[in-house]
């Protein structure tokens, strides 16, 4: 119960004061309390289906959120649930339709509010650009952590010892993309294709740069180290993590239509289910549970790689979110499993705690 509290404390209250407030807007709007539990539900369902097509987004968190030290972790938990919140579950959707509508904020927010139906309309009718972006991003994350020369540690082995050894040609990963997205745009008509490719580039253009900042940053921290200064900065991998999230979050803010199409019911229930994957990504790294399950990681990785397929294939066909959420939990279930086998067979290697 102690574990809990300390890691699930702070997601716990926001999650009634998330339910409390969908109470309060539920019975202004309805006047009901038919209404307000009806909303409510809604508000629960949303919330648990992110926390269930997310694990591998807190399994992805961990494994860089490791690196980082520990102001850098709480600024990830605080600051970073303000991007994720308000950022992603709010201000990103009414950003698509003040784009794709040409209004400005204030009418956006106002057709958010009392024309819902065609809010959903336009933010939906941007699915395409935001696959591109999402997909590609998510598909370069998941292929860099196997197009990697100094990997030793393969879990699906017959692929990914291949994999390692093909990363000795440069590039490699970002060529596969390409060919993705030439590929996926043919089946497009001839201005969506455009869109699509254009937000692929955009996506990919996006993980060189974070990826370029991250660099950069290690860099300086290094030559601070050789000239003796106490370095302890983890600016690079927050920007990497909030960067990561937000592509996680396109694919569920666009599904959550599936079962309102109300900004404020959707945005409380994403809402609370981000904050607890941000908890589940801290307790990982405080239990060391990615460094007791050797192939964990490569299953949340192989995850990522299927999601990223999975977005770009959706600009053209309709992939139920269900799908995606069952194939993630199904590879992270047998990374865990296989981790949990060989730590039987070899347990004079299996680490501490």
């Amino acid at each position: 119960m102690q574990t809990f509290t300390r890691f699930y404390g702070f997601s716990v209250i926001f999650t009634l004061a998330c339910l409390g407030l969908g109470a309060w807007y539920g019975w202004e709007s309805t006047g009901t309390l038919g209404g307000t539990a009806a909303m409510l539900w809604i508000i629960v369902v949303l919330s648990v289906l992110e926390i269930s097509l997310s694990f591998d987004n807190a399994v992805i968190n961990a494994s860089v959120l490791k690196e980082m030290d520990e102001v850098w972790q709480k600024r990830f938990l605080t600051w970073g649930i303000a991007f994720a919140v308000f950022g992603m579950r709010v201000v990103f959707p009414l950003a698509i339709v003040a784009i794709a509508a040409g209004l400005g904020p204030l009418e956006t927010l106002d057709l958010s509010l009392n024309n819902p139906t065609e809010y959903e309309r336009i933010v939906s009718s941007a699915h395409v650009g935001i696959a591109g972006f999402g997909g590609a991003f998510l598909a370069m994350v998941g292929l860099k952590f196997f197009f990697d020369l100094d990997k030793d540690v393969h879990w699906i082995d017959v692929i990914e010892r291949r994999l390692s050894a093909v990363a000795a040609l440069p590039a490699i990963e970002i060529a596969l993309l390409l060919l993705a997205l030439w590929g996926i745009s043919t089946m497009l008509p001839e201005e969506e294709a455009l869109t699509f490719v254009v937000a692929g580039i955009l996506g990919l253009v996006a993980f060189i740069a974070v990826e370029g900042i991250n660099a950069y940053l290690e860099l300086r921290e290094e030559k601070a180290r050789l000239a003796g200064a106490m370095v302890r900065s983890g600016l690079g991998g927050f920007l990497y993590l909030n960067v990561l999230d937000a592509s996680f979050s396109f694919d569920g803010v666009i599904g959550a239509f599936a079962l309102s199409n109300n900004m404020i019911v959707i945005a409380l229930g994403l809402s609370i289910g981000a904050m607890f994957v941000r908890s589940m990504t801290i307790h990982l790294v405080k239990q060391g549970t990615l460094s007791a399950y050797r192939f964990l990681e490569h299953g949340a990785f192989w995850a990522i790689i299927v999601l990223g397929a999975i977005m770009l294939l959706s600009a053209r066909f309709h992939i139920p979110e269900t799908i995606t959420g069952l194939i993630g939990a199904i590879l992270i279930a047998l990374s865990l499993w296989w981790s949990v086998r060989w730590n039987r067979r070899h347990p004079e290697v299996v680490p501490a705690g």
